[in-house]
């Protein structure tokens, strides 16, 4: 079996990975909730000879899917989570199905089930004997909140990986080599005493004055924390009736910068600052981390062996109905606005006229970061590690919108979908095939990460 057999089976098997991809989309599902999906794949993979280990530290949305037996051990990381308040129905206007209910705007219908399509691909050349090895399909729930991967990390699921791919969908095909930012996801919770705000507010120490004077406090320290980071919060307790002194109160922040370290020292400042709060209004604070992520560590060889592949396979075929939904979806926002979001993912300014990007774009954000935040982070250092872009969605559209939700169910999603299975598989065959790339790529992990090892954020 040849890399061509390996696309030709999966466009054989293209009309099931759409299936899939749309039952998912169908019932979207937010993170460590996704019964449906995880079900769905894992079974899948059982059914068709994947030993399955299910409910990975204590997280029963996890999986992990192996085939193979001995080295290399090759990984494909996949997510299936939805986001809330995305619903929207397959049209190019704003309409929820549900009012309020979870949609699938960052793709990751799409995400998951193209990892799985390369799994099931590479499978038929293990079973021929062409290749040797072990393939391993990661099920990773809750990357939205920045939790999955980082969990199973600390179980070391990881850890014996010789090499691992991903991707996601976006409005580009192109290798992503850009880094994220390193993310803490921390609550303050504020204990204070009740009484009553108009006969006796002395007698009280206010949770929520907390909660206030510690916001006052983080934006005042926006000032003097480096350029790249940012600090996010929202007030998650805010008291109840005005005429009470609140007992208790919360607030959620997310601090973000281009290095975990530097999340380290931003995260130890704002403690301080919650400390300094507490003692000038009498009350008690206690923080969560709820989620802490790594950046994203880059490969120049896996990304190398992804865009060859790329070039091989050449891009998404688009046809004439993509194009329609595609120009009705890029109507709701200005080239401005479109041209806004295309400079998030680096991209060169040409691209903006288009409106499908039906070809491979060599890589343009080395040595970037983009500003967003991934769990994928995580598992780039641990193990080698490349992603890649594949157009899902109109030029311009940003994640997390409903013109994303609805993208990722159309036919533009899907055969980007398709294409990005056929980059995943013929990636993991060259793999398979040259243990030298192998070893180049583990050459130049061990290079960049030999001062700076892992170490999950999340408390053992």
């Amino acid at each position: 079996m040849t890399k061509q057999n390996l696309w030709e089976w999966i466009n054989q098997y293209e009309q099931k990975l759409n299936e899939i991809a749309l039952n998912i989309w169908n019932k979207p599902e937010t993170a460590m909730e996704e019964e449906y999906a995880s079900n769905l794949q894992a079974s899948l993979l059982e059914e068709t000879g994947f030993h399955i280990k299910r409910t990975i530290a204590g997280m029963r949305t996890a999986f992990i899917a192996e085939y193979g037996s001995g080295k290399p051990i090759l990984g494909v990381l996949g997510e299936y989570d939805a986001l809330p308040g995305l619903s929207q129905e397959l049209i190019a206007t704003r309409k929820p199905i549900e009012q309020g209910a979870p949609g699938h705007g960052c793709g990751h219908n799409l995400l998951g089930t193209a990892g799985l399509g390369a799994a099931l691909a590479i499978k038929q050349a293990l079973e021929k004997g062409e290749i040797s090895g072990t393939i391993r399909y990661y099920g990773c729930p809750a990357e939205e909140t920045l939790t999955g991967k980082v969990i199973m990390a600390k179980e070391g699921v990881f850890d014996d990986l010789d090499a691992c791919f991903t991707w996601h969908p976006a409005p580009i095909t192109t290798v992503w080599s850009a880094s994220t930012l390193a993310m803490n996801s921390i609550k303050f919770k504020f204990t204070g005493v009740a009484s009553h705000a108009a006969a006796a507010p002395h007698m009280g120490r206010s949770a929520l004055d907390g909660v206030e004077l510690m916001n006052i406090g983080a934006n005042y320290l926006r000032e003097h924390i480096i350029d790249a980071a940012r600090i996010h919060y929202s007030i998650t307790n805010g008291g109840h009736e005005p005429n009470i002194v609140h007992p208790e109160a919360e607030v959620w922040y997310y601090i973000r910068a281009p290095h975990r370290e530097e999340v380290e020292e931003i995260t130890k400042r704002l403690k301080k600052i919650a400390s300094g709060a507490a003692m000038m209004t009498e009350t008690e604070v206690e923080s969560e981390l709820l989620a802490g992520c790594y950046d994203t560590l880059s490969n120049s060889v896996l990304e190398d062996v992804l865009y060859n592949n790329m070039n091989e396979i050449h891009s998404p075929r688009f046809t004439g109905e993509d194009y329609q939904f595609a120009e009705e979806i890029s109507k709701s926002y200005t080239l401005s606005q479109k041209r806004s979001v295309m400079q998030t993912y680096h991209a060169p300014d040409y691209i903006n006229q288009m409106v499908l990007h039906d070809s491979v774009e060599a890589t343009f954000d080395k040595g970037k970061i983009a500003p967003g935040s991934t769990d994928v982070g995580d598992v780039s250092w641990i193990t080698p590690l490349a992603q890649c872009l594949i157009s899902c969605w109109p030029m311009g559209t940003a994640p997390h919108t409903w013109q994303s939700t609805a993208a990722s169910g159309s036919g533009v999603g899907l055969k980007g979908m398709i294409f990005a299975a056929k980059t995943l598989a013929g990636g993991l065959y060259d793999l398979y095939s040259d243990d030298r790339k192998i070893e180049q790529a583990k050459r130049e992990f061990e290079t960049r990460t030999k001062d700076n090892k892992y170490k999950p954020a999340l408390p053992v």
